[in-house]
């Protein structure tokens, strides 16, 4: 298949990720004898920079690391609801809606979920890896393609909020392709903690680390974060800021076909991914050819029962008694994979399985296509001596308004509960959202690794499945496993407010068949076409190591302005 760029390999080190000055400051960190952690962390933090409207450096951060023994964890890097919210807010007083603004505030988590990987397994200083970032801002970037379309889009956003207006839309305008792009006031907040750091110097990194963690959640930072929040009408208060940890757990792992993937707990939408790779290898694919109409057909299906299961039983595990072990289990798998009928698409979402409890309440859409949703970014990296870390930091920056003076939009992610306190990802004090960001590692049966994610919303489990199928099953190269064309299903309620529902809707990029999109039409999917390259298909990247030849070689999605390195 052809490819409009080649697989990058090289023998010691690779990094992918959303866009190309981000892989660069990974890159720059592994040659300069950083390890992968260091360089997932450079390349993370510079993304709150490169994405300003996809990313936050405020925002969230969700994290996978596998060292060399064999060790891995998570580190969750989701901010939890402030404690002081009313348990039934929006119910009460905003007629079941979650209004735009500070409402929708969750504690940040990403500077601590930095700081936390670097302090763990890192062996450099916050001002080492944040240098990058604090350079694009301070010096600026030129505007690339999908920046410019994702401001014109929620231009209504942006100038909903002075202060955003003055950042994004420069001078009144809409930002052009190649004008340069400063965020000077980013930059201050990211040399302040650099300083802090550095003023304690003498003391060792971890205390360096600390005065880093503490100028954001207990300093100046945290002090302009809060009052702010209080004037707008917001709950976050400096006890949330100085409380918050993130939680380092063991991934989720299923296994398949010898391989091993890894993925993010159900904290997050990690358990769809591996519940449709159990259903597709359940119900076989042999003798199915690429992107043909019953390939296409099954994996839609499989999906949807995934889906399903996320939204009758999936939230914070704290405070969810989410059915984990059933959901995964060979019987429950097999339930689901025997209620697809080969000839017709589920006009709705599927049964519930397990337990007893109502349908969804969401009322269906009657839009005539699904929202195109654009968010999150990611990284991903393996290094000389073979730790690899998977991390998918966002946060978007025109459904709330930046706290004056620091550049950053508090994490939003509360958008992504329900209203509903019932509902298993209802929201409630204390208690984190369903997140979408959801970064997966396969540890592969020849001992080889492949860190990959994708930004996307509901779609990266999507787009990271098929992506996985391409190199695994189909036996597609890197490069050519993350361009092929994808396709993606909305036929539940979505992840983000005002969680639309699109029954039997499925989206196509215009590479796939004209035959193929009538043959799936014929079996009651209701068609949407997509252009022939889209990134609301995903943008997956992705790092694969072959113990056999020694290489390891980086792909990254055309769809954005991705990037791979390796040497």
């Amino acid at each position: 298949m052809p490819t409009t760029r080649p697989t990058i390999s090289g023998t010691r080190h690779a990094v992918s990720a959303g866009h190309y000055l981000a892989a660069a400051a990974g890159f720059s960190v592994l040659e300069g004898g950083g390890n992968a952690v260091d360089a997932a962390a450079a390349a993370g933090i510079a993304l709150g920079v490169l994405h300003p409207d996809i990313v936050s450096v405020a925002g969230v951060a969700p994290i996978i690391i596998r060292l060399a023994d064999g060790r891995m964890e998570t580190i969750a890097g989701l901010g939890p609801w402030p404690r002081s919210i009313p348990p039934d807010l929006f119910r009460e007083r905003h007629g079941g809606k979650m209004p735009p603004g500070v409402l929708r505030s969750v504690v940040p988590a990403a500077p601590d979920a930095w700081i936390t990987a670097l302090r763990r397994h890192g062996t450099m200083g916050f001002g080492d890896v944040a240098q990058f970032a604090l350079r694009y801002a301070e010096e600026g970037f030129a505007v690339y393609d999908v920046l410019a379309r994702n401001i014109a889009k929620n231009e209504a956003g942006y100038r909903r909020w002075e202060y955003n207006a003055a950042i994004f839309l420069p001078g009144g305008a809409l930002p052009r392709v190649g004008q340069k792009f400063v965020q000077s006031d980013l930059a201050r907040l990211l040399r302040h903690m650099i300083e802090q750091e550095r003023a304690v110097a003498s003391r060792g990194r971890e205390a360096g680390l600390q005065a880093a963690h503490d100028a954001f959640y207990r300093g100046d930072i945290a002090r302009e974060i809060t009052t702010f929040q209080a004037r707008e009408g917001g709950y976050l208060t400096m006890a949330d800021m100085a409380a918050y940890r993130s939680p380092v757990v063991a991934p989720l792992a299923v296994e398949w076909r010898g391989h091993r993937l890894l993925t993010c707990g159900p904290w997050c939408q990690g358990p769809t991914l591996a519940q449709a790779l159990l259903q597709v290898e359940k119900a076989g694919l042999d003798g199915l050819a690429h992107n043909s109409a019953e390939y296409i057909h099954l994996i839609t299906e499989c999906l949807k029962g995934a889906f399903a299961d996320r939204e009758y039983h999936v939230g914070d595990p704290d405070f969810v008694d989410v059915p984990m072990a059933e959901m995964l289990s060979p019987g429950h798998i097999a339930r689901r994979v025997a209620a697809i009928d080969p000839a017709r698409a589920h006009p709705g979402i599927p049964e519930r399985l397990i337990g007893a409890g109502a349908a969804p309440a969401d009322v269906p859409s009657r839009e005539k296509e699904p929202p195109i949703e654009a968010g999150t970014s990611y990284v991903c990296v393996v290094d000389r001596f073979g730790n690899a870390v998977s991390a998918t930091p966002s946060d978007g920056s025109w459904t709330g308004p930046l706290v004056p003076g620091t550049g950053v939009m508090v994490s939003g992610r509360g958008s992504q509960n329900r209203v509903d306190p019932a509902h298993p990802a209802g929201y409630a004090p204390g208690k984190r959202p369903r997140l979408t960001p959801m970064p997966a590692l396969v540890e592969l049966a020849d001992g080889g690794l492949m860190p990959f994610g994708s930004p996307g919303n509901d779609v990266q489990p999507q787009a990271m499945l098929q992506v996985l199928l391409n190199l695994l099953h189909f036996g597609m190269n890197p490069q050519e496993a993350v361009e092929a064309p994808r396709v993606s299903t909305y036929a539940f309620p979505s992840s983000s407010a005002p969680h639309d529902y699109f029954p039997g809707r499925l989206a196509l990029e215009g590479r796939v068949a004209q035959g193929v999109k009538d043959d799936l039409a014929a079996r009651g999917h209701l068609i949407a076409d997509w252009p022939e390259w889209t990134d609301v298909a995903g943008c997956v990247e992705l790092v694969l190591t072959d113990p056999a030849s020694g290489l390891i070689s980086g792909a990254a999605d055309p769809r954005r302005p991705a990037y791979a390195i390796a040497m």
